[in-house]
């Protein structure tokens, strides 16, 4: 789909079962506070074979889109994106993202969200995209606001993470001109 300087932005496909489950379990701690499912359903190649093939069903029925950051030497995932919670009446969906610890820092979800953003808009007509955080996910609240989405308000218990009690969330949107 698209190649950056070390890294390409690719629909999830049936191949990536295995390199997904090498993410999710490198990746445990970063993502069982916000990516609990997606954590759960590849703690095994099994699981994510299972998990790999709903998700191309979604993106073939668009009903949802799962995207990859692969390292492009290795072809590591080293990343997600997902377009989720799409309403084509109101024309919005929502972006979901988490990068790799080695990966981190780099600016590269702020690329990846910023591309992913313009196709969504452009490939799907979506003219209102959000982005729901915690405020002290320094660098997801710096992704949104790098690629000039706004914050529009607190969520009241949002979010709950295992074990924990429900969080309130920030919500911020990018809006284009319908």
């Amino acid at each position: 789909m698209l190649e950056r300087e070390i890294y390409t932005i690719e629909p999830i496909a049936i191949k990536d079962s295995w390199r997904l489950c090498n993410f999710a379990v490198a990746n445990t701690d970063r993502l069982k506070r916000y990516f609990p499912k997606t954590l759960a359903h590849n703690l095994t190649p099994n699981l994510s074979e299972v998990f790999v093939s709903q998700k191309v069903k979604e993106l073939e029925a668009k009903t949802e889109f799962l995207f990859t950051l692969k390292e492009k030497e290795t072809r590591t995932i080293i990343g997600l994106i997902y377009v989720k919670k799409i309403d084509k009446a109101l024309k919005q969906a929502e972006l979901a993202y988490c990068i790799g610890y080695d990966y981190e820092g780099k600016g590269i979800i702020s690329k990846t969200v910023r591309y992913i953003s313009n196709w969504a808009h452009e490939e799907l007509g979506l003219t209102i995209l959000q982005i729901i955080t915690h405020k002290t996910n320094i660098g997801s609240v710096k992704v949104a606001e790098n690629n000039k989405y706004t914050w529009i308000k607190t969520l009241p218990k949002e979010h709950t993470p295992p074990n924990e009690a429900p969080l309130d969330m920030e919500l911020y949107e990018l809006h284009y001109e319908r």
